[in-house]
C-alpha cells in the first residue's frame, strides 16, 4: 500500500472534514426556572398590590394617617384620593405645606433618616393609600430602576413645587398667593387639564395653604367672584381669567 492509499483510508475513517458542531450552552434546571417565571417589575402594580413589607389602607375624609411627632416608619403612596399636610406650632397655629392626589409620595423623609414625622397628613376626601415600610422601600429603589426613576421624578417635582411656594410667600401678597392656590387646584388631578371645579374646600383650609386670616380669604373670595374670575355655590370652578392676578400687579 503506498503512503497516498494509507492517507486516503485515514481520512474516510474519520469524521467529516466539515466545520465542527458549535457546544450550545445549556441553562441549569434552577436558572431555566428562574428565568421562566421572573416578570418584568411593574411599578404600579408594585404600589397598588399587597405583599411583604407593604399594605393597603382605606381613609374617610378628614381621617389621619398619622400625626406630627408619630415615628417615621414607612412611605406612603396616594393610590386614589387627596390627602393634606400640616404643621402646628407651639402656639396652636396650623399651617397647610402641601395637597397632595394620587400619584403622591408622602413620609419620604424617613428614608433620609428622619425619626418622626414633622407634619400631619389628613386626608382631605375618602381615600385608598398604600403603606410600605422602610426596608422593602429601600431594598426595591435599590433593586428596580423602574421604581426608582418614578420616585426621583416625583421627589425632583416636589422640589420644584416647595421652591415655587417659597418664592410665593417672600414675595406675592396674600391676594396673589390665594389666586395661585386656586389655579393650582384647578389642576390638582390630572396634568395638563384644568378641573375647573374643585371639590369642596373650607376657607379655613386655604388661609392655612396662603398664610392669612380666613376673613382675608372670604374677602378676596368674594372679590373674585364679583369679577368673574370664579363661582361658588356649594363646589367652587375656577376661570382661566384667574390669572390676570396672578401675572398683573
Amino acid at each position: 500500500m503506498d503512503v497516498q492509499t494509507s492517507k486516503m483510508k485515514r481520512k474516510s475513517n474519520g469524521k467529516s472534514s466539515g466545520n465542527p458542531a458549535k457546544l450550545v450552552p445549556i441553562a441549569r434546571p434552577r436558572e431555566a426556572a428562574v428565568m421562566a417565571v421572573a416578570p418584568p417589575f411593574d411599578a404600579d402594580a408594585f404600589l397598588s398590590s399587597v405583599g411583604a413589607g407593604r399594605s393597603t389602607i382605606k381613609f374617610k375624609s378628614g381621617k389621619g394617617v398619622f400625626r406630627q411627632g408619630d415615628a417615621a416608619d414607612a412611605v406612603f403612596y396616594i393610590q386614589k384620593g387627596k390627602v393634606k399636610l400640616t404643621v402646628v406650632s407651639q402656639q396652636g397655629k396650623e399651617g397647610v405645606i402641601a395637597m397632595l392626589s394620587a400619584g403622591d409620595f408622602f413620609g419620604e423623609g424617613c428614608l433620609a433618616g428622619q425619626p418622626l414625622h414633622i407634619a400631619s397628613a389628613v386626608a382631605m376626601s375618602d381615600s385608598v393609600i398604600a403603606r410600605i415600610e422602610i426596608d422593602t422601600m429601600i431594598r426595591v429603589l435599590h433593586d428596580e430602576p423602574k421604581l426608582s426613576e418614578m420616585f426621583m421624578a416625583f421627589l425632583l417635582s416636589r422640589n420644584i413645587q416647595f421652591e415655587a411656594d417659597l418664592v410665593d410667600q417672600l414675595f406675592n401678597s396674600s391676594e396673589r398667593r390665594l389666586a395661585r392656590l386656586l389655579l393650582l387646584l384647578a389642576s390638582f388631578g390630572k396634568e395638563g387639564k384644568m378641573e375647573t371645579v374643585i371639590p369642596k374646600i373650607s376657607q379655613e383650609v386655604l388661609a392655612a395653604r396662603v398664610g392669612t386670616t380666613r376673613s382675608r380669604i372670604n374677602f378676596f373670595m368674594n372679590k373674585f367672584r364679583k369679577l368673574g374670575f370664579i363661582e361658588y355655590n356649594g363646589s367652587l370652578k375656577v376661570h382661566s381669567s384667574l390669572l390676570n392676578i396672578v401675572v398683573h400687579d
